[in-house]
């Protein structure tokens, strides 16, 4: 794959992940109808949360969260360690928790801050994920996908083993490796949205063998349904409310995933529609509008982005994406040549 296209699609990942975190903080664990009140006509660019808002009160317009921090700490520890180690990543992770005090804040989700605690407290890692059911594994994923393009194996093994600590169910690893997979086969060039879809029930399936057995509704069930009704209304608040209602917004990850996904696919891949609708969806929108935003930026690559969210993002948190970009395309490159 040529260099410079493989830049430009980790690149378009990176960004998609940071702005849809950041285009859909503010109205993350709101409703539609307090998203309505709260911004009539809806987001259309980077806002500050509302007052009060109990998770970001105080961040500013183009903030991310803790899923571009998360996934930042994922390529750190693969660029690192040349490699996925699992407990080296949960060190990592914990490190990055401890430093923002995370474990007396609302920053880490239910299953990341049940494992970490269990971690800090020396349990074995490999029994420190084994309820993990919600959407952290996946959020902070991306890394994973753009490190095996057009892979699908690779990219589970090694999801499974990012999952070990905190993730492993397979509920989980199935809803994550469907990410991976589908940044995986953005970052490959994938010809159609449909084939990012492809890839991603592909991903879902063996990571359904992998893990813990654990009790879920079945991704690729939800992610069929959410297709069907994509496929048959044009309308984006039918479709925001029918995803929000039927398939659900919340942290589980048998919602989120066949969100996200519905998302692209409505959005025809273009990742500046695909992030503001989920900002405007409700639910956990931030990490929907993350995974959704780094699924359509590998797909459509970092020219998709207005130079102006780019700069709005390195400005505000100081992440230079460009560089995590450059590092991983190095990666891919010299371990596949």
């Amino acid at each position: 794959m040529d260099e410079q296209l493989l830049f430009k699609k980790a690149y378009g990942c990176l960004a998609g992940v940071a702005c849809g975190d950041a285009m859909g903080m503010p109205t993350s664990m709101m409703s539609p109808q307090s998203i309505h009140k709260a911004f009539p006509g809806g987001i259309d660019a980077f806002q500050l949360p509302p007052a009060g808002h109990p998770i970001h009160g105080g961040f500013v317009a183009g903030q991310v969260t803790d899923d571009t921090m998360q996934t930042l700490v994922v390529a750190d520890a693969i660029l690192g360690d040349g490699k996925v180690i699992p407990r080296n990543l949960a060190l990592r992770l914990l490190e990055w928790a401890e430093s923002l005090n995370g474990f007396e804040s609302l920053l880490l989700g239910p299953s990341s801050l049940r494992a970490l605690r269990a971690i800090k407290e020396g349990k074995d890692i490999t029994r420190t994920g084994a309820f993990g059911d919600t959407n952290g594994a996946c959020m902070r994923i991306s890394p994973i996908g753009i490190i095996h393009p057009g892979e699908i194996r690779e990219t589970v093994d090694d999801v499974a083993l990012a999952c070990l600590p905190t993730h492993n169910t397979d509920i989980a690893i199935a809803g994550a490796s469907a990410v991976a997979c589908a940044i995986a086969a953005g970052i490959n060039n994938a010809g159609t949205v449909d084939d990012v879809i492809l890839a991603a029930r592909a991903g879902a399936d063996l990571g359904m063998l992998r893990g813990n057995p654990w009790f879920g509704a079945s991704i690729v069930r939800r992610l069929e349904l959410a297709l069907q009704f994509v496929a048959t209304h044009s309308l984006e608040e039918d479709v925001l409310g029918y995803l929000y209602e039927c398939i659900g917004a919340g942290v589980a990850v048998t919602e989120t995933v066949p969100v996200c996904l519905a998302l692209v696919k409505f959005a025809a891949g273009d990742p500046v529609r695909t992030i503001m609708l989920a900002a405007n969806l409700g639910g956990d929108a931030d990490t929907i509008a993350s995974i959704a935003g780094g699924i359509a930026g590998a797909y459509a690559g970092i020219d998709a982005f207005p130079p102006e969210y780019l700069r709005r993002i390195e400005e505000v948190n100081h992440l230079d994406l460009e560089s995590y970009a450059y590092r991983l395309t190095q990666f891919v490159v010299n371990h596949k040549s």
